[in-house]
């Protein structure tokens, strides 16, 4: 008997690659009808919509005065998750600390020759929301992820949403991360309904200005339905992983980051391009072998068939080229001289170079964000970073003699437009400078 391998090898110019290029994650009629009618519902019916959902869809049987984590629960949670926890807690923290700072931005003024003071006003958002995946899972590292930012970039109040457990709990290291990062208003919410609470605002959950973090096809699509009334970070869609490799790659760490990332759920993305068909096979072999030691290989299984491929290039230009057009969440450069070719790069969410840079350090430790873009929207989209909580001003401030240097242009200007108004609301100011300077030379 014959078993099929885990993960394809296919050429260059197998149309399935094409599949793989073009995923759409988003086109999801019968989810967005259900995210709609939730977002409906609370912004209706408030927190009693908000506890329908939540015991409707498996939750918890939850009444308004139990959505908010008290203060207790935190300190609990913070007793029971061990030392060894909290210093690595601390050890990330610190990282990403220190490298979100360098991302921080002051106001500007530059006085131009004509007298004129143009500028920026830079500010931090008042409130935002984030969203932290939870129920049965346990991610303290996307709480780091986004609630560091926020805080560098000077956010007085960060409201945190999560899943709660069966028993109406929150993980003990969801919270304790929380607690480390500064983030004391917490609520057991979780999907599309703490989408609609934390952007329309409910007796219990106060309304934000923006929203990010990672969720579920639910959460990603009642966060683009909301945009408008907030602010979101990005569409997020499911995880994925390309890694360029040459002959010199150990199959072995290969195998390895590709299995990491299909772990995350069936639609993850796990994609080798390397032009050593040696090299290919060698990493088919290892994934196979290292399956079967790994607690999540039935969900990793599914992954890899549907979505995952190692692909034969005709040389390492193409594969940098076909990344280009992948646009991958991670990228990861397991080639000689990897910093060589990273001008050959246009579009990743993140990029590990060398063999001893494995995706799962950008994850937890690192510094830089691992809230990325995904399914190709690494094109246009950036990290989640200090910049997503600032808004900015402009500053504009006029002497007379500066709006005479400019004023025949900007009523030029008004006027092809068509618009009067605006270029008399240049002329009654000219009028009477003149008339002034005029008396001033008298």
């Amino acid at each position: 008997m014959v078993v099929e391998p885990i993960i394809k090898v296919i050429k260059s110019s197998d149309p399935l690659l094409e599949k793989i290029l073009e995923r759409n994650f988003l086109d999801q009629v019968q989810a967005a009808g259900l995210v709609n009618e939730v977002l409906t519902s609370v912004r209706t019916w408030g927190d009693t919509a908000i506890c329908d959902y939540t015991r409707r869809f498996g939750g918890p049987e939850l009444q308004p005065g139990d959505l908010r984590v008290r203060d207790e629960e935190i300190e609990a949670a913070c007793s029971l998750v061990g030392q060894d926890y909290l210093r690595a807690l601390r050890r990330a923290l610190d990282n990403i600390t220190t490298f979100h700072r360098k991302q921080l931005q002051q106001s500007w003024f530059e006085t131009q020759e004509s007298g004129a003071i143009l500028g920026q006003l830079v500010r931090p958002l008042e409130r935002v929301g984030i969203y932290v995946p939870g129920g049965k899972a346990s991610y303290p590292s996307s709480v780091l992820m986004n609630a560091v930012p926020a805080r560098v970039a000077g956010v007085k109040e960060i409201a945190m949403v999560t899943p709660p457990a069966g028993d109406g709990s929150v993980n003990p290291y969801t919270l304790a991360a929380a607690a480390e990062a500064g983030v004391c208003e917490i609520y057991k919410i979780g999907g599309a309904q703490a989408i609609a609470a934390l952007a329309f605002g409910t007796a219990v959950v106060p309304r934000v200005d923006k929203i990010t973090g990672p969720g579920n096809i639910h959460v990603t699509l009642a966060k683009r339905q909301v945009y408008g009334v907030v602010d979101i970070d990005m569409l997020a869609g499911p995880s994925e992983i390309l890694i360029i490799a040459d002959a010199a790659a150990d199959p072995s760490f290969i195998a390895a980051d590709l299995l990491s990332q299909a772990e995350h759920d069936e639609m993850a993305s796990s994609v080798l391009l390397t032009p050593c068909r040696e090299l290919a096979v060698r990493v088919q072999e290892e994934v196979a072998g290292q399956l079967a030691l790994l607690d999540r290989r039935d969900i990793i299984g599914r992954s890899l068939e549907r979505y995952g491929a190692i692909v034969i290039t005709v040389d390492l230009e193409q594969a940098f080229q076909l990344a280009g057009r992948f646009a991958p969440e991670h990228l990861e450069i397991m080639v000689d001289e990897p910093f060589h070719w990273l001008s050959r790069v246009k579009n990743a969410g993140a990029v590990f170079l060398g063999p001893h840079t494995p995706e799962p350090a950008g994850d937890y430790l690192a510094g830089p964000n691992h809230v990325l873009p995904t399914g190709g929207t690494a094109r246009f989209y950036s990290p989640l970073g200090v910049e997503a909580f600032l808004k900015k001003t402009s500053l504009i401030a006029y002497t007379g003699a500066a709006l005479e240097k400019e004023a025949e242009a900007i009523v030029k200007l008004a006027e092809v437009e068509g618009l009067s108004a605006h270029a008399n609301a240049v002329k009654v100011r000219m009028k009477k400078y003149e008339k002034e300077k005029g008396k001033g030379d008298e």
